[in-house]
């Protein structure tokens, strides 16, 4: 079973995370934030991921410390589930059609840290949810999951269907980075033998 469970406290959030890597799809998912709840419920969906996320966090100010401190749990999520990385498929990508937008996401599960978010929302809020916040939600994930993650947008002019495409983007690629290769199940996608 590749599973994890994190708990992660601050004086800004309080998180309980769990994630199943070959999993179902399902969600229970609670952050405080409407717009993140739908996000995080398509992640878990496309990705076939099962997730269960908790936060309580200081949203009376604004939603910047639980999206980026999610993205942080999760990735820590996916680094332990995924364990010595032994029969992975490592690499990932999609390019996913949102309506007018269209959106690449590339991932390589390599052990090393990289974002490239080459995308533009043409709005400042999604409702009461800032735009920018996509960004540093990928920003956090990628930190602790220790992975190279390319989002690049294509074409694209509504903000939230922007924001859909990529969540469902990154989660179809993550899925194929995660899966295993049965050819090489008991050998590390590496020549050097670490990820």
């Amino acid at each position: 079973m590749r599973n994890s469970y994190i708990q992660r406290k601050t004086a800004e959030t309080d998180i309980k995370l769990s994630l199943e890597l070959d999993g179902g799809g399902r969600s229970n998912i609670d952050t405080g934030c409407g717009f993140l709840d739908h996000m995080l419920t398509l992640f878990a969906s496309h990705g076939r991921f099962d997730l269960d996320i908790k936060c309580k966090g200081d949203v009376n100010v604004d939603y910047h410390h639980t999206t980026e401190d999610i993205g942080i749990a999760l990735g820590q999520a996916f680094k332990e589930a995924l364990g010595d990385k032994k029969g992975i498929t490592r690499y990932g990508f999609m390019i996913l059609p949102m309506d007018e937008a269209l959106i690449l996401s590339a991932v390589d599960i390599s052990g090393r840290t990289f974002l490239n978010f080459n995308a533009e929302f043409n709005t400042e809020k999604i409702g009461d949810f800032d735009t920018e916040l996509v960004k540093e939600f990928f920003y956090g994930f990628v930190r602790s999951a220790e992975l190279t993650l390319h989002i690049r947008m294509f074409e694209g002019e509504n903000s939230h269907h922007l924001a859909e495409a990529i969540f469902k983007g990154t989660a179809r690629a993550l899925r194929q980075a995660v899966g295993i290769d049965g050819s090489f199940k008991n050998e590390i996608p590496s020549t050097k033998g670490t990820l």
